[in-house]
């Protein structure tokens, strides 16, 4: 039953009509057509954060939820079981990424880049290679490396220039795909992280920078009141905001997605959801191991093959068998 629910969801997401007629076939212009229309309706997207191919599998599953989130800070967890603390390599980043990528399906899908690991050079290589990977949207940082965690320890951003000069690399690399492809144009998410580093002034400053700069939404990490969080908003009001519901508790004011579109937000991550539930669930499997029981909460073996579309890898196997039996 989930698998079946997970492909219609794709199929009904495989187009999306806009404005003049036409369809578009690329996560990249779905997930502008729906944050276009979130800015119109001031409901901003509900974007749950996955960390590996069976997170997103379980997100575009659901059928819920229009736009997923790639988490650095669950996939250094999920991954090494580390702090997000610049420990991960690109490349390691993009081997989780195309694992991902492959199990959302349809599902528009925006990729947590980091800095774009270096310089402008670096950045323009980084957005060109998810990209062409297909995912709908890319977020670069303005911290220096290694990064770390927007809520937690001390910050350090690069020079404003610097900054600027990464998401202009990150515009270019975003148009010089499109135009070789045809594809709609990854949206490039900019990222401060000045508040805590520096403070509001310069955070805001840097959204406007970044905008001027060609970036498609805008993100200040760690605002701490209602307050700067519209400030934020009152930046290039026409570019879509995003704001970050971190669940564990954080410096952010956790707001109901009423009150976030009510303020001017366009989409909204919930970057530890499934990860931390996931951490509840195998430890509490893990003490009931201990004491000779077996977890209530499993699935069966049926729903567990359903997820990881067992019954799709059985129809394959058949239609391409060798077999004359």
């Amino acid at each position: 039953m989930a698998a079946a629910v997970g492909m219609s969801t794709r199929l009904r997401r495989s187009s999306v009509r806009c404005r003049a007629g036409k369809t578009t076939n690329s996560a990249a212009g779905v997930l502008r057509l729906r944050l276009r229309k979130s800015a119109e309706t001031s409901t901003p997207l509900a974007a749950p954060c996955c960390h590996d191919g069976l997170s997103a599998r379980l997100i575009a599953q659901s059928g819920l939820f229009d736009v997923a989130f790639v988490s650095g800070f669950s996939v250094a967890a999920g991954r090494l079981a580390k702090p997000d603390v610049g420990l991960l390599s690109f490349g390691e980043v993009m081997d989780q990424s195309r694992s991902i990528i492959e199990a959302a399906g349809d599902l528009p899908i925006i990729v947590d880049a980091d800095t774009g690991y270096g310089n402008g050079v670096n950045c323009h290589r980084t957005v060109s290679l998810y990209a062409k990977l297909g995912f709908a949207g890319i977020l670069i940082e303005d911290q220096e490396w290694p990064k770390s965690c927007g809520h937690v320890g001390p910050k350090r951003v690069v020079k404003k220039a610097e900054a600027v000069a990464r998401i202009r690399a990150a515009c270019d690399a975003r148009d010089e795909v499109a135009a070789m492809t045809g594809q709609d144009p990854i949206m490039v998410f900019a990222r401060s992280d000045a508040r805590q580093a520096v403070g509001l002034s310069e955070a805001l400053e840097r959204a406007q920078c970044f905008a001027d700069a060609g970036a498609d939404a805008l993100f200040i990490d760690a605002l701490e009141s209602e307050e700067e969080m519209s400030a934020l908003c009152s930046v290039a009001p026409a570019i879509p905001k995003m704001a970050n519901n971190l669940e564990g508790g954080g410096k952010t004011p956790l707001l109901p997605r009423g009150r976030l579109g009510e303020l001017g937000y366009s989409i909204v991550a919930y970057p530890l959801s499934l990860l931390g539930v996931s951490i509840k669930a195998m430890q509490s499997a893990l003490d009931e191991l201990a004491e000779d029981r077996i977890p209530d909460s499993i699935p069966t073996l049926g729903e567990i093959r359903d997820v990881v579309e067992w019954p799709q890898y059985d129809a394959l196997a058949a239609k391409y068998s060798s077999s004359e039996d």
